[in-house]
């Protein structure tokens, strides 16, 4: 019923969007935009919010076509490289001539596209053989799919690895950092000769028992009986995963505005004030931004209850509980893959010690092949993005992998 009100109200409003639509392109049409009315400007601009004003469910483009290595410019192109139901192996392909290490970035699955980690990939993708988890959104698998959980993700990050071979590299952002350790781990109990040389994990919730973040209060406050109730819906009928159980992308995006309410109401009238006064940088700069943010996409529902459950309400991977398919996961499995914890300093969805609490759990990798970064001055998305990122925290990613290779 949830999920065919909001589709209903979605439905409704596609209309008016198109109106506001044909509205301000007539505004910045030739034959008015040419007065340069600031009257015109302010009506154009406020058409364009509400133009703007509805969520997408499908995945943006990386827009990536050309990156520079060395002293060329070299073409990219997108290349699905292993297409499984939920999730498909995206590789960065160069025109170069020369090996580079082979690296797995993990993206998040938690109500944005892969696409989130554009900036990540850009920064990469001179000094490597880039590819990326590119998960599908849920309510377009069709149910003969089958269910995806907890296990599931972790095999598809075990079989992609699979796809690289030997000696390949992981990255995990956020989130699948706990998968990542995990999938490492079965790798290296069951001696598959894929296990990643390296794996870097970068701001994600290992331990969410230190420094509890309002993310992690937010999950440990219901039952998780009450997260099943209130926010699981059904694909209405329409989609080709029609009858699907899933948490929607636009209730999870609702949560992620709602913690910084403010901040977004600022930003759409900074943006107003930046279309009304024709300051186009500063405009599209905001626009890419929501582009991508309000950009959104379901989660299995297996997949979201057994996440909450496992990581952030019973603590079972830093508790030694945490099982993959019926079976104890040995972490001390972990012994050939060296590791390199990442930290924001003002992080407040994964705080500070959650993620370095993997060097305790990988006991058995010697010191050297340990190591931590704490990053100073950043939140959560400046571990992966911005201008420190790819000035400060980059140049070590980059070494560990080096070092490791």
């Amino acid at each position: 019923m949830m999920y065919s009100a909001y589709q209903a109200q979605a439905d409704l409003m596609s209309p008016m969007r198109f109106f506001a639509s044909l509205a301000r392109q007539t505004l910045n049409g030739p034959l008015i935009n040419g007065y340069g009315h600031l009257g015109f400007r302010q009506l154009a601009a406020a058409y364009e919010l509400i133009e703007r004003a509805g969520l997408s469910h499908g995945r943006p483009s990386f827009g990536i076509k050309t990156v520079e290595v060395g002293n060329r410019e070299v073409q990219v192109t997108e290349e699905n490289t292993a297409v499984l139901p939920f999730g498909t192996l995206l590789r960065f392909k160069k025109d170069v001539d020369i090996a580079q290490p082979r690296v797995l970035v993990v993206a998040p699955l938690s109500g944005h596209f892969a696409t989130l980690l554009v900036n990540t990939v850009k920064t990469m993708l001179p000094d490597h053989d880039v590819y990326i988890t590119d998960w599908h959104n849920a309510r377009e698998v069709p149910l003969s799919a089958g269910p995806f959980g907890f296990d599931d993700y972790v095999e598809h990050v075990i079989r992609f690895l699979e796809v690289l071979g030997p000696g390949a590299h992981l990255v995990a952002v956020c989130q699948p950092c706990v998968q990542a350790l995990v999938a490492a781990a079965v790798m290296g109990q069951e001696k598959n000769p894929a296990v990643p040389a390296s794996m870097t994990l970068m701001a994600g919730p290992i331990d969410c028992r230190i420094n509890p973040t309002k993310v992690n209060e937010l999950a440990t406050s219901k039952p998780i009986s009450w997260f099943e109730k209130n926010l699981i819906s059904t694909v209405p009928k329409g989609f080709a995963g029609s009858g699907r159980r899933v948490y929607p992308g636009f209730l999870q995006l609702t949560a992620f505005v709602s913690m910084n309410y403010s901040r977004h109401v600022k930003a759409h009238l900074d943006l107003y004030n930046a279309l009304s006064e024709g300051d186009e940088e500063k405009a599209e700069s905001t626009k890419a931004f929501y582009d991508e943010y309000f950009a959104v996409l379901d989660l299995a529902a297996e997949f979201y209850l057994e996440t909450v459950r496992y990581v952030f309400q019973e603590y079972r991977l830093p508790k030694g509980e945490l099982t993959y398919r019926g079976r104890p996961i040995d972490f001390r499995a972990i012994r050939k893959t060296a590791l390199l914890t990442v930290e924001g300093e003002r992080d407040d969805i994964c705080s500070i010690g959650q993620t370095m609490a993997a060097q305790d759990i990988c006991s058995a990798l010697r010191p050297h092949k340990k190591r931590h970064h704490m990053q100073a001055g950043v939140g959560h998305y400046g571990v992966f993005s911005g201008r420190k990122w790819a000035s400060q925290v980059y140049p070590i990613v980059q070494n560990h992998i080096l070092a490791s290779d």
